[in-house]
């Protein structure tokens, strides 16, 4: 017999998977963790001890664990006999799904718009999108931005930032504390565009007309840097100018986490395709691209897969999508993640490792940095430390800007593995592992988010107070 759950209790059930499980297991990595019960932001371990959850299942859970629309929507599908697997085939409850999705979407998209059901998760509907605009364009090579992620599959991974592709041109994506020109802010953004437009215009830059551009209004796994609203519209305004399809990747961003329920709305762009997953499904595996009709080009069988008709996620994401809109959780996550922001910045006034806080709306990070660094340059000098970084001559006449000091991803590990012990779950980000990432649900209380910040602020000390004792 199976052994069950309670033979050795916690213990055993980590023991077991490490034994079983593959060696490509990430999350039970650094979170040793067995959870039994869970209910909005609140996890309960085997060991009995509770838990807030700033994971979110990767922001997948909207509304946080077991929030009781999306239990009851799940069990009047149950109990109303409907079929649980019906490939594409219409439904009233896939019909439900549609109806409030495109009720959300950005009015230009909407009225427009047609819907491709794909696989379960977010990087099929990654895929889907590649081959909708190839098939639509006639062209093969893509345009995608330095430290993107769109998922594991290959296609999506060609995309990302971290897999070389002969079919892909990888642009400059913008950021200010480690900004790709060293300009950071508007001059940054400004560089980044005109780069763009001169790569596709310069007749000899190598890079043939492509398919369609994929980008992500918040880089998430990429340590949440959020694309500049008026860097948005330049490639809204290059691509359109261009003929190039705009493919905009909401898959963690979308239904309210950055403050408004897409994260394009902040820009007031809108794209040609929408790629959307997590949410969506209500804590159940969904994904759907949302695409201009004049793109619906591919034939019958382009883009198919077995489990498109999951019709509980679509129960429960239609629930979840019509609870954020209804109860303005968008505006609430704007709300309440500006005052997070403000409160995480002021860690740095006693915190030197802490080299930037970052985020829009419950998406949020915290960059952590090597503070012994100082590059060399003698304390108290003209060319000292600026803020959290050191001071390097400017380009053109323009002023002096802070040089980030080395990332530290031992340091942000080590935060990471101190939340836990303080009942506080949060991810690791950014391309070094270096950024602490805050993922909570949009369902999250003020009281909540001042015992996150508490215990967030009591990891930090203590791991300080490590490397100085």
């Amino acid at each position: 017999m199976a052994p069950s759950h309670q033979e050795g209790g916690q213990e055993g059930i980590l023991r077991r998977q490490s034994a079983r499980e593959s060696a490509a297991r990430t999350y039970a990595r650094a979170l040793p963790i067995v959870p039994v019960r869970a209910r909005g932001m609140t996890i309960e371990g085997a060991d009995g001890r509770r838990y807030l959850d700033c994971l979110s299942g990767a922001g997948t859970l909207a509304l946080g664990h077991n929030h009781p629309v999306v239990l009851e929507a799940i069990r009047q599908v149950l109990d109303s006999g409907a079929p649980l697997h019906v490939l594409d085939l219409a439904t009233p409850v896939k019909d439900d799904f549609t109806s409030e999705l495109f009720r959300t979407l950005p009015p230009g998209l909407a009225e427009r718009a047609r819907i491709q059901f794909c696989g379960p998760a977010g990087t099929d509907a990654v895929e889907a999108a590649l081959k909708l605009v190839r098939a639509a364009t006639g062209r093969d090579s893509m345009l995608a931005f330095t430290g993107a992620y769109h998922g594991m599959t290959a296609g999506a991974l060609e995309v990302s930032g971290a897999a070389p592709s002969v079919r892909v041109t990888r642009l400059p994506y913008p950021q200010d504390y480690r900004c790709p020109f060293g300009l950071g802010g508007a001059g940054g953004a400004e560089l980044s565009a005109r780069w763009t437009e001169n790569l596709l215009d310069d007749t000899k830059s190598g890079v043939p007309a492509p398919a369609g551009m994929i980008l992500e209004p918040v880089q998430g796994e990429g340590g949440v840097l959020p694309a500049p609203d008026g860097w948005l519209r330049r490639m809204r305004e290059i691509t359109a100018a261009r003929d190039i399809p705009l493919i905009v990747d909401e898959v963690q961003t979308g239904v309210g986490r950055t403050g408004a329920f897409w994260a394009v709305e902040h820009s007031g762009i809108v794209p040609d395709v929408m790629v959307l997953s997590k949410a969506i499904g209500g804590s159940l595996p969904l994904a759907v691209v949302v695409y201009r009709d004049d793109l619906d080009l591919w034939p019958p069988g382009a883009h198919a897969g077995t489990f498109r008709g999951n019709q509980l996620a679509m129960a429960a994401g239609a629930a979840t999508l019509a609870y954020v809109r209804e109860h303005g959780l968008a505006e609430r996550a704007a709300t309440l993640g500006a005052r997070m922001l403000a409160q995480l910045r002021t860690l740095a006034v006693d915190h030197p490792c802490v080299g930037e806080v970052r985020g829009r709306g419950l998406m949020i990070g915290v960059e952590l940095v090597d503070a012994r660094c100082d590059r060399g340059l003698p304390e108290g000098t003209a060319e000292a430390e600026i803020e959290h970084g050191s001071r390097v001559e400017g380009i053109d006449g323009l002023p002096p800007v802070a040089r980030p000091r080395p990332p530290a991803p031992e340091l942000a590990a080590a935060v990471q593995r101190e939340c836990l012990r303080r009942g506080l779950i949060v991810e690791l980000g950014g391309r070094h592992s270096s950024v602490v990432r805050l993922l909570p649900p949009l369902t999250i209380t003020d009281e909540q988010a001042t015992a996150v910040l508490d215990r967030l602020a009591d990891a930090l000390a203590a791991v300080a107070r490590h490397d100085h004792g």
